[in-house]
């Protein structure tokens, strides 16, 4: 089972399917106790009638009544993830969505009148032992004020959102996800899938990775006039949404709920692309490996030395969950549940969305990962990541639906640090100097893509949302020209961009989904470099402490949480010992090369 064949998750646990009774029953209950929160509430929170102790009840029964939400719209987005051919999978997310927009529209009142509540009275109240609990999250609500409309208003946008932005994100799956892309390999053109056209760009034979190229290439061109209209139309959407609440620039609002300012970013992003020439070094090192006289863009994910074999997917699973054990048996025990309870969807199936990822649903529940195993080696570090997300969820879940989840900038905290324990487990029992370069090179791309490329995407989206913003609809021919000119500025000479990769930016979700999510890979890669030197340098007096970072969710913000830690993103120079870490692997690329005879 190279490949993940039935390796299929089970939704049960949320709901059995779009016909089960129970989700019609929810949505009836949830609308009855939403009703009558919000005749007991309304208005009371605005007019300071309400005690610290009555307030703590009012986030409780809110809590709940989210959950309760939450859960079914988890069902609806996983369900249709995992077959957007369906129309029935397509037509129950949808009303689930407006349903819950529905829903949600009851208990807007309580966020717009909190928001409206005097500073001194708000301290006063969060400040009491009966809404510790709650403390982060009513603090961060009230970020918002400056950016809260009339309730009558947010309203209005919640609604439209379904007809918005919530409609063309699911267009955009329905495209890209059901392109076919075609595909010339050994004389018989196929029709593939996004997933396996991608893991194609892997292959050590240069013909497939090129025909790869070109079937990707082909098939977004095709279809870059509904996704340069899908993505117009969001830029748009985003830009009056800013205009609405009164934000300064197209990432204020992504920063506010990242709970992170918005020099820290510029730091980031400055302090990352001042490092750009570890890239280019690193790709004229691997040129020269490889024995190419011109490195292409098809070229880059080349595995090193002879073909790889592939891992099958128990052996991959046999080396996470050691790595995690390694590290600690708690870890370890999560991980295993993900396996043995079927909360993983790995399989390559037509319709199923491409990508990777770890939704935590509700506290209630549990989270389930999703993924397209190919059996390549990669594919062992995609799974370790999105587990490292899995366990973070599932561990966080006891600080309720409010508070559980993080904000992006610490989200790839544990994925990333999964990365590394599976990393440095292989590394450890890796004895040939060649093969133990062909493992540094691989992780090193997978940092450099998770901390450079990011900080390539930001700063194209920041392009795009300005210039879309000062020019008005942008045409695909002027986006492709952002975009290559983002990623020359990263590559320099070491990497020929072709004419064909001025399309790729046409199937990257993250710009569909959450714009400016990109920055927060590059936050979480660096900030995972400095732990796992801490732990390099602590051992196993580590271990409680970082755990219990995991199990602290979103209760207090970034900064806070990670100070426990010994560690403050604050300091100037924060990024330089992750940036540091880099340097030196780009170093040791080379040396092992030299000791290997390559050069």
């Amino acid at each position: 089972m190279e490949k993940a064949e039935n390796i299929k998750w089970n939704l049960g646990d949320l709901y059995e399917g779009t016909s089960d009774v129970r989700v019609e029953k929810d949505l009836k209950r949830i609308s009855a106790n939403a009703d009558r929160f919000e005749k007991k509430y309304r208005g009371r929170i605005k007019s300071l009638s309400l005690t610290a102790t009555e307030l703590a009840g009012s986030v409780r029964e809110l809590e709940r009544l989210s959950e309760g939400i939450g859960k079914i719209l988890s069902f609806a987005y996983l369900l249709f993830a995992s077959d957007t051919q369906d129309p029935e999978n397509g037509a129950f997310r949808s009303s689930m969505q407006q349903k819950s927009t529905e829903l949600e529209k009851k208990l807007i009142f309580f966020y717009v009148e909190w928001v409206s509540v005097p500073e001194r009275r708000a301290k006063k109240l969060m400040n009491s032992p009966e809404l510790s609990e709650y403390r982060h999250f009513l603090e961060q609500e009230r970020q918002y004020k400056d950016h809260t409309l009339s309730e009558a208003e947010e309203k209005i946008l919640q609604e439209k959102s379904n007809t918005g932005q919530e409609a063309f994100s699911r267009l955009f799956d329905e495209v890209v996800n059901n392109i076919q892309f075609r595909v010339r390999l050994s004389g018989k053109t196929e029709k593939l899938t996004q997933s396996h056209t991608l893991s194609l760009l892997y292959d050590p034979d240069r013909k497939k990775r090129k025909a790869a190229w070109s079937g990707l290439s082909r098939g977004l061109m095709d279809n870059s006039h509904v996704l340069t209209y899908i993505f117009n139309t969001l830029v748009n959407d985003h830009s009056i949404n800013d205009r609405l609440r009164s934000y300064e620039n197209p990432m204020s609002a992504r920063h506010l709920s990242n709970e992170i300012s918005q020099r820290a970013v510029e730091t980031l992003l400055e302090s990352c692309e001042s490092k750009f020439g570890f890239v280019r070094r690193y790709y004229l090192i691997k040129r020269k490996l490889l024995g190419y006289r011109k490195f292409y863009d098809y070229d880059r994910y080349v595995p090193l030395g002879s073909e790889r074999e592939q891992v099958p997917w128990e052996k991959a699973k046999e080396i996470v969950l050691s790595s995690f054990g390694g590290f600690s048996s708690e870890m370890e025990k999560t991980a295993s549940l993900f396996f043995e309870k079927n909360w993983i969807d790995a399989e390559l199936r037509p319709g199923k969305r491409g990508g990777a990822f770890s939704h935590g649903t509700v506290p209630g529940v549990h989270p389930y990962v999703f993924m397209n195993y190919t059996g390549k080696p990669r594919d062992v570090m995609v799974l370790a990541h999105e587990l490292g997300h899995g366990v973070h969820q599932y561990l966080s879940k006891g600080q309720g639906y409010l508070q559980a989840h993080t904000p992006l900038t610490t989200a790839e905290t544990a994925s990333v640090f999964a990365e590394m324990l599976v990393f440095h487990r292989l590394k450890e029992k890796e004895k040939e100097k060649e093969k133990r370069l062909i493992l540094v090179a691989e992780k090193l791309e997978d940092i450099m893509a998770t901390v450079f490329r990011q900080v390539v995407l930001t700063r194209f989206e920041q392009n795009i949302h300005n210039e879309r913003r000062r020019k008005g609809e942008l045409t695909t021919a002027r986006i492709n020209e952002f975009w290559v000119e983002a990623n020359r500025e990263m590559f320099g000479d070491s990497v020929f961009l072709t004419e064909n990769y001025s399309y790729w930016w046409l199937y990257i979700p993250h710009f569909i989904h959450s714009p400016f999510y990109c920055y927060a890979y590059s936050f979480g890669e660096l900030l995972t470099l400095a732990l796992y030197g801490i732990f390099l340098e602590r051992g196993k007096s580590f271990v409680p402490d970082y755990m219990r970072l995991l199990r602290s969710g979103g209760s207090a913000s970034p900064a806070e949480l990670l100070l426990r830690l010994g560690v403050d993103i604050n300091e100037p120079d924060f990024w330089s010992s992750g940036l540091g870490v880099i340097g030196a692997m780009v170093d040791e690329v080379e040396e092992l090369a030299e000791q290997s005879g390559f050069f």
